[in-house]
Order: C-alpha cells, then sequence, then structure tokens
C-alpha cells in the first residue's frame, strides 16, 4: 500500500502548489479601471456559462448515478460522482486563475515587459496543469484505497470522462461561436482589426477562449490521463490473477503517474531562469527539461522497485510517440513552417484554393501521427514479448508514459488563451502600439504551444482507448490472442474465451457503426457551431444597423447579448452527441452482442484517431495562414488574400477546437462506457 500513498501524497503536494501559485496571481495588480472593467467582463461571462453548463451536467451526472445504483451498486455510483466532481473543480479552478492572470499579463507587459508579462501568463496556466495532474492522481488512489475495486475505479473514470464529453463540446461550440462571427462581421465585412471594441461580439469571443481552451481541454486531458492509468491497473489486475504476475503491476502506473508530477515540478521551476528568452523558447525548454527528468525518474523507480524492465522502455516509447504528435501537430500548423505558408499563398487566388490546400494537408498530417503512434505500440508489445510481460500492459504503460508529464503540457496549453485574452484587453483598452506588439509574441508562442497540446491529447487518447479496448476484452472473457505470454520464462497459455470472429456479419455490422460514429459526431458539432454562428451574425449585423454610433466608437455595443447567444446556443446544442456517444455502445451490445460491440469500439478507435488528427491540423493550419498574411505577406490585413485566408479560418475554427478535440474525450467514453456496464449487457444481450 506504499505505492498509494506515494501517490495520494505527491498529488497533494501538486494541488496544495496550484492553489498557492493561484493566490500569489490574484494578489498582483490587475492594472487600470478600463482594463479591469474588460477583465470583468470576460471573468463574469466565462462564470456564467461555467455555472450554467455544470448545472446541465450535474442533471445528466444524477440520471447516470441512479443507473448506475441499480444496475452495478451503490460504490460504483458514488464514485462516478465524484469522479466527475473533480473533474468539473479542475477546470473551474484553472479557470478562475486564467481570467485573472490575463489582465495581469496585460498590466506587466505594460509595466516591466516581457519577462514578467511571460511569467505571469505562464504561472496562470501552471495552475491548470497541476490541478489536472494533482486531482486525478488524488481521486483515483483515494478511491482504490477505500474500495480495493477495479468497478469503482472505472466509475470514477467514466465520471471523468462524461464531464469531458460536454465540457469540451459546450466550450467547443461556444467558442467557435463567437470567434467566427466575431470575424466574417468584424474582419470580412467591416474590415475592423482583431479584438475591436467596437465589435459587438468581441467579449463573448474572450470569454470563449476560456471555456474552450482552458476549461474544456483541461477536462479533455484530465479524462485521458485518468482512463490511461486506471486501464493499466485492470490490465495489472488480470495478469496478477490470471497469469500469477506480480502485485507490483497493478500499482505500477500510480507510481509512474506519481513521477510524471515530479518531472513537472522540476520542468516547471525552470520557467523562471528562461523567462527572459524567446516565450516559445522558454516553453520548450521547459517541456525538455521535464521529458529528461521524467525518463531519470522512471529509470530509478524501475530498478527501486525492481519491476519488469519492459515498462521502461514502453514507457518512453509512450513519450517519445508524443513528441512525434506534438511536433507533426507544430509543423504542420506552425506560421514560419512550409504547410502554413503555402495555405497562406493559396489565399491570393481565393477562398476555394485555401481551403483545398488546408484540407490536404489537413490529410497528409495524418501520416507522421499514425506512424508514431504505432512504432509505440509495437515497441511497446514487442519489448514486454522479449522480457515476459504481458504485452496489452506494455501497450497500457506507453499510453500513459504519453501522458506522464501532461502537467506540463496543460500548463502551456491554458497559457495560450491568457496570452491571448491579455492582448485583446490591451486592444481594447486603448494601449499602445509596442504593449500590443510585444503580446502578440506571447499570443504567437500560445498558438504554437495548443497545436502541441492538441497533438498530444490525440496521440494520448489512441493509446489509451487501446488499453481501456483490452481492458473490456478481459472483463468479457474475449479472446484477443490466442498465445499469451504467461510469465518471464516466455511460457506460452491458451487464454480461454470468446473469439473475435472478423467475418461474422454482428461483428462486421458493429465495426462499421463504431468507424461510423466519430464523423456522425463530428457533423453533430459542426452543424450546431453553423446553427448558433448565424444567429450571433445576424444580432451583429442588427446591432450596427440599428446604433450607427457603434462603427463610430460614440456608442458601446450590447456584449451581452453576444455573450447570451453563445451560452444559449452552446447549452441546447451539446445535449445530442453527449448522449448519442452515452447510449450508442450499450445498444450496440445489447442489441448485436458484446463480440460486436469490441468490433465497434475498434472501428470507432481507427477513424477517431484519424478525424481528430485531421481536423486540429486543418484547422491550426488555416488558423495560422491567417496570422501569416496579417504579419505583412500577400498584402497583409485588409486585403483580398486576408479575406480569403479569414474565410479558410472560419472553417477550421470548429474543426481544430470543437469537432476535433471533442473526439478524443467521444471515444474515452464510449471505451468506459462498454467497459463498466460489461458485465449488464453480456446478461442482456441478444446475442453471445
Amino acid at each position: 500500500m506504499i505505492w498509494i500513498v506515494l501517490g495520494f501524497i505527491t498529488s497533494i503536494l501538486a494541488i496544495f502548489i496550484a492553489l498557492s501559485i493561484g493566490y500569489i496571481v490574484s494578489k498582483t495588480d490587475a492594472g487600470t479601471e478600463r482594463m479591469r472593467e474588460i477583465a470583468h467582463a470576460i471573468q463574469e461571462g466565462a462564470r456564467a456559462f461555467l455555472k450554467v453548463q455544470d448545472l446541465y451536467l450535474m442533471i445528466f451526472v444524477a440520471v447516470m448515478a441512479i443507473v448506475l445504483y441499480f444496475t452495478l451498486g451503490v460504490y460504483v455510483s458514488f464514485s462516478y460522482v465524484f469522479g466527475a466532481i473533480f473533474s468539473m473543480l479542475a477546470g473551474v479552478i484553472g479557470m478562475e486563475v486564467a481570467v485573472k492572470a490575463n489582465v495581469r499579463t496585460t498590466y506587466f507587459a505594460l509595466k516591466e515587459g516581457m519577462r514578467k508579462a511571460f511569467l505571469v501568463a505562464y504561472l496562470g496556466g501552471t495552475v491548470m496543469g497541476l490541478m489536472v495532474v494533482g486531482s486525478a492522481l488524488a481521486g483515483i488512489t483515494l478511491f482504490y484505497w477505500i474500495f480495493d475495486d477495479f468497478q469503482v475505479l472505472l466509475g470514477f473514470s467514466l465520471g471523468a470522462s462524461s464531464v469531458a464529453l460536454f465540457t469540451k463540446a459546450g466550450g467547443g461550440i461556444y467558442t467557435k461561436t463567437a470567434d467566427i462571427a466575431a470575424d466574417l462581421v468584424g474582419k470580412v465585412e467591416l474590415e475592423l482589426p482583431e479584438d475591436d471594441p467596437r465589435n459587438p461580439a468581441v467579449i463573448a469571443d474572450n470569454v470563449g477562449d476560456n471555456v474552450g481552451d482552458v476549461a474544456g481541454m483541461a477536462s479533455d486531458l484530465y479524462d485521458s490521463y485518468v482512463a490511461s492509468i486506471i486501464a493499466a491497473m485492470v490490465i495489472g489486475y488480470e495478469m496478477f490473477h490470471n497469469f500469477g504476475l506480480p502485485e507490483i503491476y497493478i500499482y505500477f502506473p500510480i507510481v509512474i503517474a506519481a513521477g510524471g508530477i515530479i518531472a513537472t515540478l522540476i520542468g516547471l521551476s525552470w520557467v523562471k531562469i528562461h523567462a527572459h528568452e524567446d516565450p516559445g523558447s522558454s516553453l520548450n525548454r521547459t517541456t525538455l527539461v521535464a521529458v529528461i527528468t521524467y525518463i531519470i525518474i522512471l529509470y530509478i523507480f524501475v530498478q527501486w522497485f525492481n519491476a519488469n524492465p519492459a515498462i521502461f522502455w514502453a514507457t518512453v516509447a509512450g513519450l517519445l510517440a508524443g513528441a512525434v504528435m506534438g511536433y507533426t501537430t507544430d509543423y504542420y500548423t506552425s506560421i514560419e513552417k512550409k504547410p502554413t505558408q503555402k495555405v497562406a499563398e493559396a489565399s491570393v487566388t481565393g477562398t476555394a484554393v485555401n481551403i483545398l490546400m488546408g484540407f490536404s494537408y489537413g490529410i497528409m498530417s495524418i501520416v507522421p501521427g499514425v506512424i508514431g503512434v504505432a512504432i509505440a505500440m509495437l515497441v511497446a508489445w514487442y519489448i514486454s514479448v522479449y522480457f515476459g510481460l504481458y504485452p496489452i500492459y506494455g501497450i497500457a504503460i506507453s499510453a500513459i508514459g504519453m501522458l506522464g508529464i501532461v502537467g506540463t503540457i496543460v500548463s502551456a496549453d491554458a497559457y495560450g488563451p491568457i496570452a491571448d485574452n491579455a492582448k485583446g484587453i490591451a486592444e481594447q483598452a486603448g494601449l499602445k502600439e509596442d504593449v500590443i506588439s510585444l503580446l502578440d509574441r506571447l499570443d504567437a508562442a500560445g498558438n504554437t504551444a495548443k497545436a502541441i497540446t492538441k497533438g498530444f491529447a490525440i496521440g494520448a487518447a489512441a493509446l489509451t482507448v487501446i488499453a481501456l479496448f483490452a481492458a473490456y476484452a478481459e472483463i468479457v472473457n474475449l479472446q484477443l490472442l490466442v498465445d499469451v505470454i504467461n510469465d518471464v520464462n516466455n511460457q506460452v497459455a491458451v487464454y480461454p474465451g470468446r473469439i473475435l470472429n472478423l467475418v461474422s456479419p454482428n461483428v462486421v455490422s458493429g465495426l462499421l457503426i463504431g468507424a461510423a460514429m466519430p464523423p456522425i459526431i463530428s457533423a453533430m458539432l459542426i452543424l450546431a457551431v453553423g446553427r448558433n454562428t448565424e444567429v450571433m451574425i445576424e444580432d451583429i449585423r442588427n446591432q450596427l444597423r440599428e446604433r450607427p454610433g457603434i462603427i463610430k466608437g460614440t456608442e458601446k455595443p450590447d456584449y451581452a447579448r453576444c455573450v447570451a447567444i453563445a451560452e444559449k446556443g452552446a447549452l441546447k446544442e451539446l445535449i445530442l452527441p453527449g448522449v448519442t456517444a452515452t447510449v450508442a455502445p450499450i445498444i450496440v451490445g445489447i442489441l448485436l452482442g458484446i463480440r460486436a460491440l469490441a468490433a465497434f469500439l475498434a472501428g470507432s478507435i481507427a477513424t477517431g484517431f484519424l478525424f481528430a488528427l485531421f481536423m486540429a491540423n486543418s484547422g491550426g493550419s488555416w488558423d495560422n495562414a491567417k496570422k501569416y498574411i496579417e504579419d505583412g505577406h500577400f498584402g497583409g490585413k485588409g486585403s483580398e488574400a486576408h479575406k480569403a485566408a479569414v474565410v479558410g479560418d472560419t472553417v477550421g475554427d470548429p474543426f481544430k477546437d470543437t469537432a476535433g478535440p471533442t473526439l478524443n474525450t467521444m471515444i474515452t467514453v464510449m471505451s468506459l462506457i462498454a467497459s463498466t456496464f460489461a458485465p449488464i449487457i453480456a446478461m442482456l444481450a441478444l446475442f453471445p
């Protein structure tokens, strides 16, 4: 039980440091009256949305808790509720600090320059990063300590995933509704600068950065982090009981996660040392320090606990695959790289060619990511076989490896919207061009950090759901392998169980239905953004038509109307995709059988991974192609190329910030639903 205590103490340390940093940031100067007024509007809008969204979520959670109570018992129901609460709290606390850090970043850019502004923005993001890993590991260790039951842990993970699915969908719909409406009317129709205070949607756009990119992304990675640890623990439990392997493999995922938190804390301590450098270099150096430290700590732990060496190499394989995902995303989305510059150049020809180029580069970007994850799985599998470890366990461990330094990754991700908001506050407050230019540099580094985070999130989700797929197979006694490594002497045992027949009509039907789920959910979310955006665009046009003083600068727009439209539309539209992803696995399992459900999961994993990569990278490329033109290339702001690029960016917005990231969570939720409800599905299934 010492391993559980180690994990719990480490998690509490992370939470304590996060809250301490949040307190320090909130006590710094918030700037001028005008700056505080703008920041207050952003803060109130974000709070109002999360308050109503969390109310909707708690209704859903209550219904699911009742279902779990009558099907799987009170403890699973209890853990489900707390998994949801822990996930919501991590997002709320992180976002609260983010909406306080934004205006303080603006103030320090005005008064003290780049170094202090960068530090405040990054420390604000750090609160989110540490809260995610701290509350996640605290919940896992606490519930396993109390209940010693993996069905209860799966309930906790399902609670976190349910919240992540709705939060990511709702926040994504909100932020892209405001972003697209603000760009199409403000930039294309009126040729206003970004974050111009005359644009009625500007506050809603700033609010969306926080509810989508801070709270939403935090829930996304929280979900993957929890699921990866629990999946590995479930497989470790099966190894212990079925193959007689040491009990340490049940607990070692917690040890690995604790090592990741320690490495994250060491990496974060380097930020202050290198804050004088270029913001992007500082972020990259912090990540590099965390990665190297994590590898060293992991090696020490493997030696200390006399664990199988395959664990070390599988974890490193996952970590390196994460790096491949991140750098692939950077290459295809960075403003300094050829693909994005080519998309920008295509804008000179017109909108259609811009969209075709971004779409094509998005598809091409799938290849390195798929190869990276495939290599990580192959290395984890064969190195496990070589050292006599159950190979599925090696793949599960590689997923934890990819998420080992997730605290660092989330910190950099949350830094992005803080810097973006800080720039918006500076423009709306009428600060000098040199201050806005400084904050633009911080914002550019944040855009790259957000893109890399999405790459990590997608890769981690892919490896995690493969581990969850294996956990489901273990629970329902489904034979995925004919021969399985039994022990360190490489003795072979035939695993008794149901065979997955790939020519069975039920299995093929399940595979096709599962493969269709990611495109269906994507379409639901993009249609939701489209419908909501239409309403907001009409409202903006009406405001400008009815009150011509807005454009002249003599009247203030009614920002609250756009905030209300984004909020109402997002809350209305998030229900259907969330419920669809939740009930689909249960329906398939009951109607087509547990083998078909396994195929359903396999199909959704494959297409979900590909769709998520494609949409994240194509959207990022369109976004930065627009920024490249705004930097003065191909005619600069206001040119025909710029207008074409803005339209391309608005096409990519729901790709990269709504549908794409939601797919990570969707495939995790469906895998957890299958694993958690497996006993009930097996009992009610019409086919064996």
